[in-house]
């Protein structure tokens, strides 16, 4: 397989411009061998199989909440399918519609940095990516996307997008803006020896007071404990530990480590999954690790310091599950 690695951005306003676009980018899957995957809502998925006709028997077709539940999973999950095909000597060729409906400013910004990180992650594997934005989505969501997309489809022709942004440069201008201050009635607890017995019993003590389920306590202590572990190691004290609950918008459990050491410029802070042997390297297995394990991880680091800000959702039974409008 020698494709090379395509990210294309699909603005439509309406059935015939998405069809313009997703049909000749599915068919062209389906006629050179590809494993080809359809990731959208009900309605979308109708006119596909409409217009591709007995072809959409060679199309697998996923449901955008599930494909889209979490930014670091879906990311790892799409990059094994990638590597898998590769092996096969096959091409990896999603057309996905991200999930924006019934999402915080939060998870908006999380899904638009993964959008611009699959370029660096998926290198080399070959794959083919095309991501339809509707034009009922907010502008600034299209606008983003023109950011994280080197091309752009329109009328059936690819185009180089001139607002792309290197990955990089578009992480950090997603954490330029400082983290609000942690609330004044935060537990707070000083770290200053390497006891990670006593680290995991306050956690869990604080987290057993809240709707936190057992795993996902579980998850987060392995994730505050591997992030304490790199403080100590990498950070310079103190070392600050503070636990609090937010129930503005999305409930939440938040656990942030601080100290005054600066990390490394470059580093992508464990944003892309490690590789298996012969593909293109990615980041230590840890803070990718942490990433699957919490719903979102935010890092911000400069003169002041170093801070980890961890979220694990909490139930919160009045509140929808995302959905792909239609």
């Amino acid at each position: 397989m020698n494709a090379s690695f395509t990210h294309r951005l699909l603005p439509y306003d309406g059935a015939d411009q998405f069809l313009d676009g997703a049909l000749p980018f599915l068919q062209d899957g389906l006629d050179t061998g590809d494993r080809v995957l359809a990731v959208c809502g009900t309605g979308r998925e109708m006119l596909l199989r409409d217009a591709l006709g007995p072809a959409d028997a060679g199309v697998e077709f996923s449901e955008p909440a599930a494909w889209y539940a979490h930014p670091a999973r879906t990311l790892a999950d799409c990059l094994s399918a990638a590597d898998d095909a590769a092996r096969q000597g096959r091409r990896l060729r999603v057309l996905g519609e991200p999930v924006w409906s019934s999402r915080s400013p939060l998870e908006i910004a999380e899904w638009q940095r993964i959008e611009a990180v699959v370029n660096v992650a998926f290198r080399g594997t070959g794959a083919a990516l095309m991501c339809p934005y509707s034009a009922t989505l907010p502008a600034g969501i299209v606008a983003a996307a023109r950011k994280t997309h080197p091309e752009t489809v329109r009328g059936g022709r690819s185009l180089p997008n001139p607002g792309f942004l290197d990955p990089w440069a578009y992480c950090a201008q997603c954490d330029r803006e400082p983290l609000p201050r942690p609330p004044s009635d935060a537990d707070t607890l000083k770290i200053d020896k390497a006891d990670l017995y006593w680290l995991r019993a306050y956690v869990t003590d604080y987290a057993r007071q809240t709707p936190l389920p057992e795993e996902d306590l579980q998850r987060l202590l392995v994730a505050v404990t591997e992030v304490v572990t790199n403080a100590m190691r990498h950070g310079e004290p103190p070392i600050v530990l503070r636990m609090w609950t937010e129930t503005a918008g999305d409930d939440a459990l938040v656990c942030e480590v601080a100290d005054v050491g600066r990390w490394a410029p470059g580093t992508g802070y464990g944003l892309i999954p490690p590789r298996p042997a012969g593909t293109t390297s990615g980041t230590r297995f840890g803070l990718w690790a942490v990433r699957l394990l919490c719903s979102t991880v935010q890092i911000r680091t400069g003169d002041d310091g170093s801070v980890v800000r961890l979220r694990i959702a909490l139930p919160a039974t009045t509140r929808p599950a995302p959905v792909n409008g239609e």
